[in-house]
């Protein structure tokens, strides 16, 4: 009976006990992930009270991330998923409880920070990939595009509630306890995993040809995927830009206090849960290309508004509205990417093809070195960076349309789709 509850109530992709497990176990470890990454910049803002460090910390994860995430996808194609799985999040764990007991003790440093972000970021890198690639093996294709959001859900619910969590946890008992926490999530990730029965043909070793550079030219020589690849790449280096950009935006644009700033991207979370949940509903259709560029289109129209009118009116009411559209807009584009990359990648090319993806959404603090760069050669930040964030917006239109005029097969994305779909059940694919 609960897991009819849950099947109706979330969609189809519940039916499976497989994917139920892994959706619990993910949540859990996402979860985990999300009070880490919270404790970690609190601990670093106590520890040396400089705005240079919250930085550091960022890039220290995003570098090894950006360089080894297609080295993981590679990995992810020649061993067990399920293992890699395992290990990864188990070796996290680790990571994480030695940070807790150096903080326990009080000799922890700003160093021992930055080098966990670092290597948290690279064990990341085998993870994610391996991640992507396993779940489409413990459902039917026809219900991808819902287990696709009920995982983007995951990760948009829980930037909501789990950094509230982790406040709470370290007011009342020290953020030793909130990284004690964070490890069981990633603890509890590892154990479900590891207990799932995978198909035996996910878990099969590959052949000599599933490397590095056959992946390339995999991406290479199918546009479409080089298509929806590209997306992300300009969503993560000029689209999530205006995310590191928002104290800026919130003190010394809109000129209102910087706990504003949390109600901001609270209310950007809250539009974006919510029109993944609606998605989650929705099976595969003829017009996901166009749901694609028009949605990635009205993202970077909404962003280049929301900088541009901060800038000019000032007004705080219109910028929360602004943000909750944007988060709406953002899973309208990003659930079909992801969904449709899951249905027509083959199971031996995925954890490349995901590599790839992934690592371009490791790029997004060097987006905010972009935004930086250009507002710093503008003027002031208070100027500078609305139009910075701007031109990333009108280059994410620019995008948009461009392949979909040029491009038939992204105009015909729901019927390839759907094509993938029947050959998969036929057993042709």
């Amino acid at each position: 009976m609960p897991n009819q509850i849950l099947s109706k109530t979330l969609g189809p992709a519940m039916d499976y006990p497989a994917y139920r497990a892994y959706w619990f176990g993910t949540m859990a470890s996402v979860s985990g992930f999300q009070i880490l990454s919270f404790s970690q910049f609190w601990l670093i803002h106590e520890l040396t009270q400089s705005p240079m460090y919250l930085g550091y910390v960022g890039l220290a994860s995003a570098i090894p991330s950006i360089v080894l995430n297609v080295f993981g996808g590679v990995l992810a194609d020649k061993i067990s998923r399920q293992k890699l799985i395992a290990v990864t999040q188990t070796v996290n764990a680790i990571l994480i409880l030695f940070l807790a007991l150096l903080t326990a003790i009080g000799i922890v440093e700003a160093w021992h920070v930055i080098i966990l972000a670092f290597f948290t970021g690279a064990i990341n890198a085998f993870d994610q990939p391996a991640r992507q690639a396993i779940y489409p093996s413990l459902i039917d294709r026809k219900v991808m595009m819902n287990a696709v959001a009920l995982n983007s859900a995951i990760w948009t619910g829980t930037s909501i509630i789990a950094p509230a969590v982790a406040g709470l946890i370290i007011s009342l008992a020290g953020t030793a306890i909130a990284f004690g926490v964070a490890a069981i999530g990633f603890i509890t990730m590892a154990i479900i995993v590891f207990s799932l029965h995978v198909p035996l043909s996910e878990s099969s070793l590959r052949t000599s040809k599933n490397d590095l550079i056959a992946g390339i030219r995999f991406v290479l020589k199918n546009n479409i995927f080089l298509f929806l690849i590209g997306m992300s790449f300009f969503i993560s280096f000029f689209g999530m830009s205006y995310i590191p950009m928002m104290p800026v935006f919130t003190v010394e644009v809109l000129k209102v206090s910087a706990s504003a700033q949390g109600i901001l991207m609270g209310f950007g979370g809250v539009g974006s849960l919510l029109s993944t949940l609606v998605l989650a509903r929705i099976g595969n259709f003829d017009r996901k290309g166009l749901l694609i560029v028009v949605g990635a289109f009205i993202f970077g129209a909404l962003i280049t508004t929301f900088a541009l009118t901060s800038k000019e009116f000032e007004s705080f009411s219109l910028a929360i509205v602004l943000i909750f559209l944007i988060g709406v807009s953002f899973s309208v584009f990003w659930i079909p990417i992801m969904s449709s990359l899951q249905v027509m990648v083959p199971d031996h090319m995925r954890g490349r093809v995901m590599g790839f993806f992934g690592m371009t959404w490791s790029i997004v603090p060097l987006g905010a070195i972009y935004v930086g760069s250009v507002a710093g050669f503008i003027g002031s930040p208070s100027n500078g960076v609305p139009i910075a964030v701007a031109i990333g917006g009108m280059i994410i239109m620019l995008f948009a349309m461009g392949p979909a005029l040029l491009n038939k097969n992204v105009r015909q994305l729901g019927l390839l789709i759907s094509q993938h779909i029947r050959d998969g059940e036929s057993g042709t694919d």
